[in-house]
């Protein structure tokens, strides 16, 4: 294959690239290991930052983050809900960070606006009786799975390639410059040679593991983060602890759930990310000393991503590690054609990818200017079931009535199922149980694929997409991704919905779900 531009990596800042270079014209292929949002892009807690938690520690990110919320507020209002944020602090917390939080918001342009603790208690009932301060900010949150999708959908309008499931396994590299990457086809096994002009390596986490193939160097380390999801919608608003940056400091609403995170934990091995039962305590007994309502919450599950941070001099702490966008060229590596994008936040995405491409639109000679920050990002049919509740705005009292649900927790009807599946074809890809829970919100909800697990398999051998013992591995491989978050929350009514589920599937249909017997 031959392309301009190969891309590694296909989560938010891949795909972000791709998009920016197709609006300018740039030939580009997408290459993804395992699947759209299979890393951290798909394991955040989808905070649309103010910028408002890094004006102490990052003010320079503080002010990228701010920028960036209104762009993507205003080009992409289809993603995004604009909820509004709370930082409060409570009883014990630092009062000079308190005194100066205001003067630093506004010095990195953030509007920032005090509130009573009556008033804030008035807009967020959730909030501790021992609030001592809060103040109102411009958070927001983006659904990361639905932002992607409609990136890579409007970027493959203008020509992009994807290719998933092709994972990198080296760079032919001739006197310093890349003439050929070689990627497998994981499910076929074949070997694709892709020659391309430039290289661009946005492998997230992995980003060292890809510049390490070319002979170039990404020192960086990886930091994982768990987080927690309930079973309600908690507050209306993101609420912030109001403090430096700190574990379970941050609720962010989600649709019809809140997600509660996130965690610090340094990790040397990417192969095993998952969140753990001393993580999920961690979480919870932080984030209800601002929210006590946390401490007796129902949550649904638990799940982990990894954060890549450059590594610098100085030895910081993990914690007050810039967030800023890392552009590597790699020259001083001796490569012409090759470039790492890392760093950054979900909410920088589009800035990252800005930058990205303006740096190999000038090795190309493209004098194309950039569209990212004008050009409204269409919504995609394919993916509005990704959205929350979406049956609940006009599925239910407008359907065919043979479009039958096929996910109960989070009415996904077989209409969506088939929108997806359909587009899935048109680029030649395999979808699984698992696929369909990174595009739609099937699974997302409290049965954790108890009931729709079974049905959506089902319905892949009726529309021919699984043959023979293809749905037992299918369904294996969903009910141990599902297993991963539940296990680290079993208590409550969590606990007796694992039941259930390992009864169902174990004990009626005799599945042997390794990741359960293991625990």
């Amino acid at each position: 294959m031959e392309t301009q531009v190969l891309i590694i990596g296909g989560g938010v800042t891949g795909v972000g690239v791709a998009r920016d270079l197709a609006l300018r014209g740039v030939d580009c292929i997408l290459a993804e290991a395992d699947d759209l949002n299979a890393g951290a892009s798909g394991a955040n807690h989808g905070l649309l930052h103010s910028g408002c938690r890094y004006v102490a520690s990052d003010p320079h990110s503080a002010q990228e983050c701010r920028e960036e919320n209104l762009l993507l507020k205003r080009l992409a209002p289809h993603v995004v809900e604009d909820s509004g944020g709370i930082f409060v602090a409570v009883t014990g917390d630092d009062e000079q960070y308190i005194a100066d939080f205001p003067a630093k918001c506004r010095a990195a342009n953030i509007p920032v606006r005090s509130l009573s603790i009556d008033k804030a208690r008035d807009l967020e009932p959730a909030i501790a009786q021992n609030a001592i301060a809060a103040f109102d900010v411009p958070d927001a949150t983006v659904d990361p799975f639905h932002l992607v999708l409609d990136s890579l959908s409007h970027a493959q309008q203008y020509g992009t390639r994807y290719l998933s499931n092709t994972k990198l396994e080296g760079f032919e590299v001739q006197q310093g410059k890349i003439v050929a990457a070689r990627l497998r086809d994981m499910r076929s096994g074949q070997e694709v040679l892709v020659h391309a002009e430039q290289y661009v390596n946005a492998a997230g986490a992995w980003a060292g593991n890809v510049a390490a193939m070319a002979g170039g160097l990404v020192a960086m380390r990886c930091v994982k983060g768990t987080l927690l999801i309930t079973h309600d919608r908690i507050a209306r608003r993101v609420i912030n602890r109001l403090r430096p940056p700190g574990d379970g400091d941050i609720l962010v609403p989600g649709g019809t759930v809140s997600i509660l995170g996130t965690t610090s934990v340094r990790v040397e091995s990417l192969d095993n990310i998952v969140p753990s039962v001393p993580e999920v305590d961690l979480n919870v007994e932080q984030g209800s000393a601002m929210v006590p309502a946390l401490a007796s919450a129902r949550y649904i599950r638990a799940y982990a991503g990894v954060r890549p941070l450059l590594l610098e001099q100085g030895g910081q702490s993990d914690r007050n590690a810039s967030r800023g966008v890392a552009l590597l060229d790699h020259e001083c590596d001796g490569l012409q054609n090759f470039v790492t994008i890392t760093g950054g936040k979900l909410t920088t995405f589009r800035l990252m990818a800005e930058q990205t491409a303006d740096l190999i639109c000038a090795r190309l000679g493209v004098n194309a200017p950039c569209l990212t920050r004008t050009v409204a990002l269409p919504a995609s049919e394919s993916w509005k079931w990704n959205e929350a509740g979406l049956a609940r705005k006009g599925w239910l009292s407008d359907h065919d009535p043979g479009d039958v649900l096929l996910c109960e927790c989070e009415m996904v009807p077989r209409s969506g199922v088939d929108a997806i599946l359909d587009k899935a074809a048109e680029n030649n890809e395999h979808v699984g149980l698992n696929t369909l829970n990174r595009r739609s919100r099937v699974g997302k909800g409290a049965c954790q694929g108890t009931f729709c697990g079974l049905r959506l398999t089902s319905y892949l051998y009726d529309r021919k997409k699984l043959n023979a013992e293809d749905g037992v591995h299918e369904l294996n491989q969903f009910l141990e991704e599902r297993w991963k978050g539940q296990r680290p929350v079993l208590w409550g009514a969590a606990s007796a919905q694992a039941e259930l589920q390992e009864a169902l599937y174990c004990g009626f249909m005799g599945l042997d779900l390794a990741g359960r017997n293991k625990g």
